[in-house]
């Protein structure tokens, strides 16, 4: 994340493993994004109930793992709102072992489709672009486990998150509701 951010990976991470909900951070991130992405309404609030249905059996999510989320919402929001394109996706730091992140990438993608598909389940028009990274997901979601420590792989993983954060930019360009938008709208009588 930004420098701007306290939100990171290690910190979210950390909160949903002491409040014992099984549920990945990046995943976490990757279905708020796929949401926002998809054209989700800033001013809508029943994205809570979303995620507690998807990740905690409908059962009441704690009330730090609550508070995570909304920080998550809030987070994807300002940072993907932002003119200097300062929107990352949440993974581990580069400390951690490749096999890690790459797993991270993997169920950060997996998120993204589900979230989007959540929110376009109405919507069968998409551009051929959206179409691509939505398939392009699909397969990065299915890359093997098996990475090897090496200088390739780092590589490879850097462009695959890379191609990740500016292809969730893409799909918010095309489908996404900016609050101003709606707001400018409303006021233009």
């Amino acid at each position: 994340m930004n420098e701007e951010t306290t939100l990171d990976f290690a910190s979210a991470q950390a909160i949903i493993t002491t409040e014992n909900v099984e549920l990945h951070a990046s995943e976490l991130h990757g279905v708020i994004t796929g949401l926002v992405c998809g054209g989700y309404a800033f001013e809508s609030n029943d994205y809570l109930a979303m995620i507690n249905d998807l990740f905690n059996n409908g059962e009441g999510l704690p009330a730090k793992v609550k508070t995570l989320v909304k920080l998550m919402f809030s987070d994807v929001w300002t940072n993907i709102l932002d003119d200097s394109y300062s929107f990352q996706i949440m993974l581990p730091d580069d400390d951690d072992s490749i096999a890690e992140r790459s797993n991270a990438i993997g169920v950060w993608v997996q998120g993204f489709n589900l979230g989007f598909g959540l929110q376009q389940k109405n919507n069968a028009v998409l551009s051929e672009d959206v179409k691509e990274v939505l398939s392009d997901f699909a397969e990065i979601a299915n890359l093997s486990d098996e990475v090897e420590e090496d200088e390739a792989t780092e590589q490879a993983y850097y462009e695959i998150a890379e191609y990740a954060r500016i292809s969730a930019l893409l799909c918010f360009t095309e489908l996404g509701v900016p609050p101003e938008q709606k707001n400018s709208q409303e006021t233009l009588h």
